[in-house]
């Protein structure tokens, strides 16, 4: 067996090739014309996430609780875990509220961040409506820290070791 032979039973002759491209690319389009489509389509902006996300910038694992208002009431969302260097979309959606709240533990349960509001947290995971009266409800009182968000739609928030 010569080789070309060996090479049309693994090739198909440029005809069968050609048709095969214009089927996986009908019309004139080109290769070119579609990685140029591709890359303006990933440069355009499209609709823009809104979200509020926490990017933990310190060396050690972080677990993080969330408050916020809701309907009109304050509420409490945890836990979310934040590996070093690792960034976590919180709030998923449009941010509507001005300010929002920040608990952070390190592994050990100690407070890693030092705030001036009070609100509910829970150890396990936990949404907790309003912030009044956390002990006699059952949960545990914490200090969050307020993150002024300039009524943006999206914020991130940067963790650092020497965080207010």
């Amino acid at each position: 067996m010569d080789l070309r032979t060996l090479r049309s039973l693994h090739q198909p002759p440029p005809r069968k090739l050609r048709s095969r491209l214009q089927f996986l690319f009908p019309g004139r389009m080109t290769l070119a014309a579609l990685l140029g489509a591709a890359l303006l389509s990933m440069l355009l902006p499209g609709k823009a996430h809104a979200e509020f996300t926490v990017c933990n910038q310190t060396l050690d694992v972080v677990n993080l609780a969330v408050g916020q208002k809701v309907d009109n009431a304050d509420q409490t969302d945890g836990w979310w875990t934040i590996g070093a260097n690792q960034c976590v979309n919180v709030i998923r959606e449009e941010l509507t509220n001005r300010y929002i709240y920040l608990y952070a533990t390190d592994v050990f349960g100690h407070a890693i961040l030092n705030g001036s509001t009070e609100m509910c947290i829970d150890r396990r995971r936990f949404s907790i409506r309003g912030i009044e009266e956390c002990w006699q409800r059952g949960h545990i009182a914490a200090r969050f820290v307020e993150v002024d968000t300039l009524e943006q739609v999206r914020w991130t928030y940067f963790l650092t070791g020497n965080s207010p």
